[in-house]
């Protein structure tokens, strides 16, 4: 059972379009048999909007799906009614950030790469800080950095999320916040990396050119076979979830590409800890 209410809402959306399509209804007929407008249906299965429990329940019986495959969605459903940590903090974070958090939260592993700053689970509060007061302002400040660390949670719960990051060099150089908040965050990344379940690679300059030049992004897979990966791509007002099966795979293509261009892992700590003295 995963335990995501968005994660949980991303399963209810892809059974219940793979059920309507199986039973061969269209979203209009489907729609109008269970009382709802097309576009509400077509939000649902596209995890734009939740659905009840009742609702699904519903949708089921009109599916012909009863028994024990029935309870287990309907199950499901429920647990998608759920709150999850991140919406008590809605008034910091964007809708479409909190999508992404509520995946976060559930992967099992998360491959990304970043070209100016450093991925937002490894940061340290003082770098954090500097990032959102440069990047958004003041206003809601010490709550957005609250949320920013109460996310690496992951990295420290039971069965913690594996991370696997390539980080430009540039991230290593660009002072965020001074001399001191930077040798504090390389420092950190230096630690780190000594975890078992984190990977961190730098992509040094002499590595010219290569396929992510264009864009960072964020690959989350997670444990259960029925979750489908992610790739997660964003900016400063909106973020991108590609859930097509040919876009998981490029972007994991792109990412083993970057692994084998950067420096191993070994090396790549003793490039952090070099930036580390070099801003001490």
């Amino acid at each position: 059972m995963t335990a995501s209410p968005t994660v949980r809402r991303r399963r209810i959306a892809r059974e219940l379009r793979q059920l309507r399509e199986r039973a061969g209804m269209t979203l209009d007929v489907a729609a109008r048999q269970l009382d709802m407008s097309k576009s509400n249906l077509s939000r649902i299965e596209n995890a734009q909007i939740g659905i009840k429990p009742r609702d699904v329940r519903a949708a089921l019986a009109l599916y012909a799906v009863t028994g024990a495959d029935a309870e287990a969605l309907i199950e499901i459903a429920r647990g998608a009614q759920q709150r999850g940590w991140w919406q008590n903090y809605s008034d910091v974070l964007p809708e479409w950030f909190e999508f992404y958090v509520g995946l976060e939260a559930e992967a099992a592993t998360l491959r990304t790469y970043e070209a100016e700053s450093v991925p937002g689970l490894l940061q340290t509060e003082a770098y954090a800080r500097e990032i959102y007061r440069r990047t958004a302002g003041e206003e809601g400040l010490e709550r957005k950095v609250a949320a920013r660390l109460r996310r690496q949670e992951v990295l420290r719960r039971e069965s913690p999320v594996q991370l696997s990051v390539v980080l430009n060099e540039a991230v290593l150089l660009r002072p965020v916040g001074g001399a001191a908040v930077m040798a504090e965050q390389l420092t950190h990344m230096a630690r780190i990396a000594q975890s078992p379940n984190v990977t961190i690679y730098v992509l040094p300059f002499t590595a010219g050119a290569h396929p992510a030049m264009s864009t960072p992004y964020v690959i989350l897979q997670f444990a259960d076979a029925a979750d489908a990966s992610v790739v997660y791509l964003d900016n400063l007002t909106m973020g991108l979830a590609l859930e097509d099966a040919g876009h998981v795979r490029g972007y994991s293509l792109v990412h083993e590409e970057l692994c084998h261009m950067a420096l191993d892992p070994a090396d790549s700590v003793a490039r952090l800890e070099a930036a580390s003295r070099n801003f001490a």
